[in-house]
């Protein structure tokens, strides 16, 4: 996690008790795309238990780093009592089609229907750096999918028609009063 900019730096946006501020929309962060997790340290570890700290104190069963000012590319999923830490993750293989509501803890309040696959296999590092494999069904995919995005500049209003999309950023806008 080192070089990163001044603007990519989070644990500066850690609060006094370690948790991370949810970045909201429209901050330009959420939509740019990640790099790849290059070194797998102490810090990067560390990192990784305040994102599920902050994730855990938001309510949220899944968030990036983007979503906390960090372009790099990890997000963590906490669901029916597992958790998994996704690093430099890759789609390798999905089945089926679901359709389910969506929220986002960068669009507080704020739920739209999106359709994603029903089962996805996930190739991912571990904080150590080893090759690991996910399968999540469901919930769970939905879940990994989601949070994947993220990492790559795409939020879940993109997968909207337009009416429904702008309907949701004056929303996000009036909620955020268009600052973030």
């Amino acid at each position: 996690m080192k070089n990163l900019t001044e603007s990519e730096k989070t644990l500066s946006n850690e609060s006094s008790n370690g948790i991370l501020e949810i970045r909201k929309y429209p901050d330009p962060v959420l939509k740019k795309i990640s790099e790849p997790v290059t070194v797998f340290d102490d810090e990067l570890e560390d990192f990784v238990k305040v994102l599920f700290s902050s994730m855990r104190v938001h309510d949220g069963v899944g968030l990036a780093a983007p979503q906390v000012g960090v372009l790099k590319k990890i997000a963590v999923v906490e669901y029916d009592g597992k958790s998994y830490v996704l690093i430099n993750p890759k789609v390798v293989d999905q089945k089926g089609l679901q359709e389910g509501e969506e929220g986002c803890l960068s669009f507080p309040g704020i739920y739209a229907h999106v359709t994603r696959p029903q089962w996805v296999k996930i190739e991912s590092n571990d904080v150590h750096g080893d090759t690991v494999t996910f399968e999540g069904e469901g919930y769970t995919a939905r879940a990994f999918l989601h949070e994947m995005d993220h990492l790559n500049g795409k939020l879940f209003i993109d997968y909207l028609s337009s009416l429904k999309r702008n309907a949701i950023k004056k929303k996000a806008a009036k909620h955020t009063g268009g600052h973030f």
